[in-house]
């Protein structure tokens, strides 16, 4: 088996393309339910997140794993193959690693360092683990992926470099102001009380606004949001909960919006901006952080209305500083799949070389009980000196090649190994079957839980 990771991103797709091509919460769990049905794949999982859209899969073929993940992934995101197929990239083995890693310190990112992309990850194999998609190669490259992305952030300056998209949206609206100058005093309404509004309104709290209003569907989520904000040593920033309904009204008075749902149509359309603007005579700012997109892209051309959505972040991203400690993240990324795809291999070889021992105690007992038939005059004592010597004799035989081939096989093209040891020893295939189910489960009940 073999990993392979199909997707698109803000970095080979537009932003249209990836609008269309998002996947709701309970869209990403029938998709990984028909991976696994697929022919070709082992094991699945899916990170979707505003900007990338990414199935990874353990695949016994090569080309025809392609060919499925791909058309799993036009059906389920309603966007036709063939339109699909121009911005779809495919990372294989090593590669595949590299991209997960490299996207878990956020090197891949619309903001590169940005740290929210880890509880992503996180969210994607907890989804894969819910729905017993994530087997024990792809537990352990996202429990991997995660670490990778904790390392970077905590033993390099890749913070320096990296900021919340909520804060780079912020930026861009301030329009090269500073944020808090520009935020402080101004009454802001956030839409969504998920994670990243959430996020927006504890960075507007901190930005010095007056108040915050939180309008979500569902009403009890606003409340808990509006107590995290006010609770006693929280930010001290004034806020109350919403209804959706009175989004519009809310319009009129907010000077800052920040819109993240989960919707699949507009929250806010270019009618109700235009009719909250005959309302006011002060400028109204816009975030759109949601995929597909909350806010009617009609405001970008409103007088007095300035939007920011993820189309125009992406634009400006493209022109964002590299901060030099990305080179030192690059460089622990590269040591990271190397020692990922070293333990990989080495594990591959691992129930092979346990089924040879297993073999070799079974022909050790063999002879010790037909010695028993010949010499039935044995004492214990006696008895027990004979087979711990016989026992002595085989480990001894076998320890320098079974610890040379798991060096050898933890190498670049090492996979072979394995192949050659069942040969050249007649290992019974269903021996070394049953020592992998044994191993895939014991990791499967070690990982459950340690998201």
């Amino acid at each position: 088996m073999s990993l392979l990771v199909v997707g698109l991103s803000h970095r080979s797709a537009p932003v249209s393309v990836l609008e269309r091509a998002s996947l709701a919460a309970d869209t990403q769990a029938k998709l990984l339910q028909d991976t696994l049905a697929a022919e070709p794949a082992a094991e699945g999982a899916v990170l979707a997140t505003c900007n990338r859209i990414e199935l990874y899969a353990d695949v016994d073929k090569f080309h025809a794993g392609v060919a499925e993940l791909s058309t799993l992934l036009a059906q389920h995101s309603g966007v036709g193959l063939e339109e699909l197929t121009p911005y779809l990239y495919v990372h294989y083995e090593d590669r595949a690693v590299h991209h997960l890693f490299s996207v878990a310190c956020g090197l891949d990112s619309m903001v590169v360092g940005e740290g929210q992309i880890l509880g992503q990850i996180k969210d994607a194999l907890a989804l894969g683990q819910d729905l017993h998609t994530a087997g024990r190669l792809l537990n352990d490259l996202f429990q991997q992926a995660l670490r990778v992305g904790k390392r970077a952030h905590s033993e390099t300056g890749i913070d320096r470099a990296g900021q919340s998209l909520v804060t780079f949206g912020l930026e861009q609206l301030a329009d090269g102001a500073d944020v808090a100058s520009w935020a402080a005093g101004k009454r802001a309404l956030v839409i969504g009380a998920g994670s990243m509004s959430s996020l927006a309104a504890a960075t507007l709290a901190r930005a010095g606004v007056s108040e915050i209003v939180i309008a979500n569907r569902t009403t009890a989520r606003a409340e808990r949001l509006v107590q995290i904000l006010t609770e006693p040593g929280g930010t001290g920033v004034a806020a109350r909960p919403v209804e959706m309904v009175a989004v519009g009204d809310e319009l009129t008075r907010a000077d800052i919006v920040v819109s993240c749902t989960g919707a699949t149509g507009l929250v806010l359309t270019g009618e109700a901006v235009e009719a909250a603007m005959r309302d006011r005579a002060a400028p109204l700012a816009l975030l759109d952080l949601a995929m597909p997109r909350d806010i009617d892209a009609a405001a970008h051309r409103m007088t007095g209305v300035r939007l920011v959505d993820i189309e125009s972040l992406a634009d400006a991203s493209a022109d964002a500083p590299m901060a030099a400690d990305v080179d030192q993240v690059r460089a622990l990324v590269s040591d990271e799949v190397a020692a990922f795809g070293a333990a990989q291999r080495a594990a591959h070889i691992t129930p092979t070389v346990v089924a040879l021992r297993t073999m070799a105690a079974d022909v050790v007992a063999g002879e010790v009980a037909r010695l028993e038939g010949r010499l039935p005059g044995l004492d214990d004592k006696q008895r027990a000196e004979i087979t711990q010597t016989v026992r002595r004799v085989v480990d001894k035989l076998l320890h320098a090649p079974t610890v040379r081939v798991k060096q050898l096989a933890s190498e670049p093209g090492g996979a072979g190994y394995a192949d050659a040891l069942r040969t050249l020893f007649d290992l019974d295939p269903e021996t070394v079957a049953s020592v992998s189910r044994a191993d895939l489960n014991d990791a499967d009940v070690k990982n459950r839980g340690r998201v």
